[in-house]
């Protein structure tokens, strides 16, 4: 047990660690380059070294031990992250254990289910799981892997949506793999605010402003579980010594991740800012459906948003000539116009797929965004460089740089234009394979 365990520590300290045998050197030679961090390159090269951009220019020139890519006619762009994936890790719904026999024990249970501060999706992260890699068929190449559940639900992680190939081993090998694909882990401890939680099953908070005074008082808990910590003769007569949740809590309280508060409508959002100031944490907000109406709040308090990409769709069991209401017709209307809202407000936002079954949706709708107002620059950088850098990554991924993980997409045209196809993927300077068919071939360089 102490090997593998020391193993996934290994592998989570270098996620790309890459065997020594394993050649992986390539040079996308001619390409038209979109950095996301400066100036578009018309006309350069990229070599890809060690799962790391060793270079990249208008005259780099090939490594002699380089597997050349003819990037003529193509476009490069940072590989695109997914800032809210709901399946990207593997987390059962927890089942009632058989064993309760008092309504105290049931209501502890219940608190347990919305209590999971200590909950991470790092240990569930799917490894080498087909429906993970086909989103590089899309161009994502990384995901926020999000906690299952609600309210006070977990940690978030970022990982690649490929683990690079490995020999067969005998006996346990998932949790070194999973450690292969974490980028980093916690990025942040989710919160959100359903009218009536469906872990309460008719118990408390059964209502909003129940679940809200709720995650006040976990919040609140974890503050003075921080200070009976340091001074134990603090602690009331029949406080625990020790909580895992409390104990979870601790970096969010102390400002070291962020809080991602699940909020759609102007006034919500407005009720997770005043919290998060009156609780001293740092906010990031996630959903933002109608995040224009506040966005002069969200810029003179410097928080961040995530803005699902999963917009309202007209409910397939309508029939085709049943009317809508005006205002579900207006909300999936303005849906796309809301990031260059933002935008223009100067807020920092980054895209999710929250929950869209297929994975080339994520970029079509942002394409909608673009046509509907937002600079396609500006779209692009929320796809990669403005997502990294929320998720606190900006430094290792997110832009064509040297030094940066090699995640890297190669497509035909534009990247919004429908008729653009992506030809190759690179995920932490692999090729990956795209809807199961092997890349072609590289020829080598001179």
């Amino acid at each position: 047990m102490k090997v593998a365990v020391f193993a996934l520590g290994a592998a989570l300290a270098v996620p790309f660690a890459l065997r020594a045998d394993t050649p992986n050197v390539y040079a996308i030679r001619g390409a038209r380059i979109v950095t996301a961090a400066g100036a578009t390159i018309e006309s350069g090269t990229i070599v890809v070294r060690r799962g790391v951009i060793d270079a990249v220019g208008a005259s780099v020139a090939v490594p002699p031990d380089a597997a050349v890519i003819d990037g003529a006619g193509k476009t490069v762009y940072p590989g695109l992250i997914d800032l809210g994936n709901t399946r990207a890790a593997d987390q059962p719904a927890p089942q009632l254990p058989q064993n309760i026999r008092t309504t105290a024990e049931l209501e502890r249970w219940k608190r347990l289910q919305i209590l999971k501060p200590q909950a991470r999706a790092a240990d569930a992260v799917k490894v080498d799981d087909a429906e993970l890699t086909r989103l590089a068929s899309a161009g994502i190449t990384a995901v926020l892997a999000l906690p299952a559940g609600e309210v006070i639900s977990g940690q978030s992680a970022l990982v690649n949506v490929a683990a690079p190939p490995d020999e067969p081993q005998i006996g346990n090998i998932v949790e070194p793999r999973r450690g292969l694909v974490v980028v980093k882990s916690p990025v942040a401890l989710h919160v959100s605010f359903p009218d009536r939680p469906r872990a309460a099953n008719n118990g408390y908070p059964e209502s909003l402003m129940g679940v809200i005074a709720f995650v006040r008082q976990a919040f609140l808990d974890a503050q003075h579980y921080a200070e009976i910590r340091s001074a134990p003769q603090r602690a009331l007569p029949g406080e625990e010594p020790d909580d895992p949740a409390l104990e979870a809590m601790q970096p969010a309280i102390e400002r070291k991740i962020p809080v991602a508060f699940e909020a759609n409508e102007g006034r919500q959002i407005l009720r997770a800012l005043k919290l998060a100031k009156e609780l001293k944490l740092e906010p990031i907000v996630t959903g933002g459906r109608h995040a224009e109406e506040v966005a002069a709040d969200l810029k003179a308090q410097n928080v961040r948003l995530v803005y699902s990409l999963n917009y309202p769709v007209r409910p397939r069991t309508l029939a085709p000539d049943a009317d809508e209401p005006l205002s579900a017709m207006r909300e999936r209307a303005e849906a796309p116009k809301v990031p260059a809202a933002l935008a223009a407000a100067g807020v920092s936002f980054a895209f999710s797929s929250s929950g869209l079954s297929d994975p080339k949706d994520f970029v079509k709708n942002a394409a909608k965004a673009a046509r509907a107002g937002l600079a396609a620059d500006a779209a692009v950088r929320a796809l990669t460089l403005s997502a990294a850098t929320i998720a606190g990554v900006g430094d290792r991924l997110g832009s064509i740089e040297k030094g940066k993980i090699a995640n890297l997409v190669v497509a035909d045209g534009d990247l919004f234009d429908e008729k653009t196809k992506i030809t190759r993927v690179f995920v932490a300077g692999r090729p990956v394979a795209l809807d199961a068919a092997p890349a072609a071939p590289a020829g080598r360089g001179r």
